[in-house]
């Protein structure tokens, strides 16, 4: 069930997010809390007013934060509590967040409030998406979360702009919190008992920065099937390691779905008919036969880490959670290690999709592999240099990939006093992983650049329908090579239309 509401509204159920909402808030779609949601708050705000008001300890509520949770507050400092925690935690460095990774961030952090558990009133959330809505996103450092209790420094810089402090932005204009909210007609949020503990426990700015990644990743690893079938046709290779025979007898589930895939795309070509017999050729290498077995056990990975992910968006990661039942219970949800191993299994996804198509693009360019086409696909090799440096380019982006397939997650370094003994560095996990899709993106660009340009060599011969509608799409992109020119900006316009799935109509299949 998705979390869209009418007219492309995005409806905050605390239950009911996907990727695809978080993609589509990150763009800017608009959010409304469900009615249902502002209910379930106002029952669970009860709670904590009661809490309050029986004077019992209860962390975070009337007590002093991590190693300081023995100090116990009085009652007429409460509001103060929270402000100041807000406030000494708002600790971040570094680039800012880009602006679809904060409003994604908030989303799911309004939708955390949403599920009641952490015992905030409807206004809190209220006050997040009145700023969602109006494009007004808080200026979030990317440095100084280690995942554990949760993403506090990050959220804290979020929940410093719902006071009215610290900096924001709008329309890409940078300016204090205080005259943007105004400018909005928001106005500043007054937080009481608890509120402040509810927006910076948790987990959402490395899972939002992970699904945004995630979402992408799946775009790519279907157009990687595209690059695919435009190289191995370009460079004269057989599909017949794709054979379903040769899968089932494997039996692995991804495998078998991206050798499928792999047929459809190539079914039909002329070119292939052209050389199927007389070929002394037995086998191809590695990179073209052996892709069901590596994009196969991404697709495995990709379901694995969606799974995870999504159940974040939905997940209660406060401390302590408010019941309804009248309890709160303190634990430990707001450890970030289910997304931070996730988000390193898709960083490993991502090293292996670059490696292996970095390798194909390497046989459409070497003159000992490409089977007679130009060496590096240049008009006038020697005089002229074709697409050499975009291999390099290529080859440097996938080693990349590989530095950065090392886990964060298996990294810890006790913080708060030692009583945050051990933690994820989830954020350094999703972080990386943006990055490494990034790079991915950048090299499969490559490949779809040399193998459109490879495929001209191969002409009057057309392709199957799928690989030839490819080729028309890179050609409205980028045109042929008649000469040497900078690839970068080739490049950069492909990679672009990568990340806006362009070449999704291309692979009907249902793995997402």
């Amino acid at each position: 069930m998705s979390g869209e509401g009418i007219a492309g509204t995005v409806l905050l159920t605390g239950a009911t997010l996907r990727l695809g909402d978080v993609a589509a808030v990150a763009d800017g779609a608009p959010v409304r809390l469900a009615d249902e949601a502002r209910a379930r708050m106002s029952a669970t705000r009860a709670v904590v007013e009661r809490a309050v008001a029986g004077g019992a300890p209860v962390y975070g509520v009337n007590t002093g934060f991590g190693k300081l949770s023995e100090v116990s507050i009085a009652p007429h400092q409460l509001a103060a509590l929270q402000r100041n925690l807000v406030r000494s935690h708002a600790a971040g460095v570094g680039d800012p967040l880009p602006a679809g990774e904060v409003r994604a961030m908030m989303l799911l952090r309004a939708n955390v409030l949403a599920t009641g558990f952490a015992g905030a009133r409807p206004a809190v959330v209220d006050t997040v998406l009145a700023l969602l809505n109006a494009g007004v996103h808080p200026v979030v450092p990317e440095q100084g979360s280690v995942g554990a209790s949760g993403d506090l420094a990050p959220l804290a810089h979020l929940a410093l702009v719902l006071m009215g402090e610290g900096d924001a932005e709008h329309g890409g204009a940078r300016a204090d919190a205080a005259s943007l909210l105004a400018r909005a007609g928001v106005p500043p949020l007054e937080l009481q008992a608890k509120e402040g503990l509810a927006l910076i426990n948790g987990t959402q700015a490395h899972t939002a920065v992970a699904a945004l990644a995630l979402h992408e990743l799946w775009r790519l690893w279907r157009a990687a099937h595209v690059a695919t079938a435009l190289s191995l046709e370009a460079l004269l290779g057989t599909p017949d390691a794709f054979d379903p025979r040769i899968q089932q007898a494997r039996g692995q589930v991804g495998q078998v779905e991206s050798a499928a895939l792999l047929r459809r795309l190539l079914q039909g070509s002329a070119l292939r008919e052209s050389h199927r017999h007389g070929d002394p050729r037995v086998q191809d290498a590695y990179a073209l036969r052996c892709v069901p077995q590596v994009h196969g056990p991404a697709l495995d990975a990709l379901r694995f880490a969606t799974g995870v992910v999504e159940r974040e968006l939905n997940a209660a990661t406060d401390n302590p959670l408010v019941l309804p039942s009248g309890e709160l219970l303190s634990g430990g949800n707001f450890h970030g290690q289910a997304v931070a191993m996730a988000g390193d299994l898709l960083a490993i996804v991502c090293a292996n999709l670059a490696v292996i198509s970095e390798r194909r693009t390497d046989r459409l360019v070497h003159p000992d592999f490409n089977q007679g086409l130009p060496a590096f696909l240049a008009a006038n090799p020697g005089l002229e240099s074709g697409q050499m440096m975009a291999q390099v380019t290529a080859a440097a982006l996938a080693s990349e990939c590989k530095q950065l397939a090392h886990p964060a997650s298996v990294d810890s370094i006790p913080t708060d006093g030692n009583k945050e003994d051990v933690v994820p560095m989830a954020m350094g996990a999703a972080v990386k992983l943006r990055r490494s899709v990034r790079n991915l993106r950048h090299v499969l660009a490559i490949e779809l650049l040399a193998g459109a340009e490879a495929l001209e060599y191969r002409r009057p011969l057309v392709s199957s329908a799928p690989v030839e509608a490819a080729h028309a799409r890179i050609r409205s992109l980028v045109p042929r090579g008649t000469g040497d020119r900078p690839p970068a900006p080739d490049i950069a316009r492909l990679a672009a239309a990568l990340a806006a799935g362009a070449f999704d109509s291309l692979v009907q299949e249902d793995a997402a």
